[in-house]
């Protein structure tokens, strides 16, 4: 079916059905419903080509997502679960271009014309892709801060504050245990790994708080937790892996709360999985999702100028995990 064959069952012009369909003029509501009643009669789809040719618009975002481990694949699925959403009210779709392209995938869909704008994740601190962003001619948002913003769009999850929350939470205790990310994301350079260790460092210091980091190597996490709660630390401070942290710490027979301070940067949804919900700081990734597709439709529609960073602000959520102040 055809616009022509949707005109002719609403009774109005191509021209209407044209414009019902790309919001370029206004339409009463009576005629919009015409044609929407046509369309669903006929299951009318427009052709993807005709129309790109028509408006010079793909109806395409590209996410650039590298998948370099199964660990984090699982964590960025809020992220595109939320841009996918975002993408497909707006009439867009999204398009996956994975880590083993690389710079050469982004100047591809970009210079092919393959999409109108880019997000691009898993930022690295010397992000290869930031001087490449800068020269392309689709809109481009960086969920992360490389280390040169100059020039480009970036939003993320205020992790500096996020830190800076969790060791002052913990700040009685003369000494923090941090159970980290891992080497994996050390070697990935992932941007937010520095930020939050940075701050956390200048907060304890400011404090007179001793941070002992233990990266957490997934291949071994609870033995690694077993070997700091034997040594007789009682202030953990969980940055990945909550859950196998909380399951190691009640094996031991301890109880957050009780016997011991555990705080995390977690979602709310991994914070209260557990018999003691955990005191955390999430690091909302649906709403940085929905504020960067946000930003980046307001670039697409000319609404938006200029380039900036965005923080989205960190709070923290106390629960039962945290022992009574003296």
């Amino acid at each position: 079916m055809t616009s022509k064959d949707v005109a002719r069952v609403a009774g109005v012009s191509q021209s209407t059905v044209s414009y019902v369909m790309s919001g370029k003029r206004p339409i009463s509501e009576k005629t919009r419903r015409l044609v929407e009643d046509a369309i669903a009669q006929l299951t009318y789809q427009p052709n993807a080509g005709a129309r790109a040719l028509a408006s010079q618009r793909t109806q395409v975002i590209a996410v650039a997502m590298p998948f370099d481990s199964a660990l984090g694949a699982a964590g960025l699925m809020a992220f595109i679960e939320e841009i996918t959403l975002a993408a497909r009210q707006r009439d867009h779709d999204v398009l996956l271009v994975t880590a083993a392209e690389g710079v050469d995938g982004l100047r591809r869909v970009a210079g092919g014309a393959l999409c109108d704008a880019i997000v691009l994740m898993e930022v690295r601190t010397d992000d290869p892709r930031a001087p490449i962003a800068r020269d392309l001619r689709v809109p481009t948002m960086f969920v992360g801060f490389p280390a040169d913003d100059e020039g480009l769009h970036c939003i993320d999850f205020d992790f500096e504050d996020g830190a800076r929350l969790l060791v002052t939470e913990l700040a009685r205790n003369r000494r923090v245990t941090v159970l980290g990310w891992g080497p994996e994301a050390a070697e990935r350079d992932l941007n937010y790994v520095p930020r939050f260790r940075t701050a956390a460092e200048a907060t304890a210091a400011a404090q007179g708080v001793e941070l002992d980091w233990v990266p957490l190597h997934h291949d071994r996490v609870e033995r690694q937790v077993r070997d700091v709660l034997t040594r007789g630390d009682r202030a953990l401070l969980v940055t990945s892996h909550l859950a196998r942290v909380a399951h190691a710490v009640q094996d031991a027979g301890l109880r957050p709360g009780t016997d011991l301070d555990l705080v995390a940067l977690a979602t709310d949804a991994d914070a209260t999985g557990f018999p003691v919900p955990v005191t955390a700081v999430s690091q909302h990734p649906r709403d940085v999702s929905r504020q960067a597709m946000t930003w980046l439709f307001q670039l697409l529609d000319g609404t938006a100028t200029g380039s900036g960073v965005r923080r989205v602000p960190a709070s923290i959520v106390r629960r039962r995990s945290v022992r009574p102040g003296p």
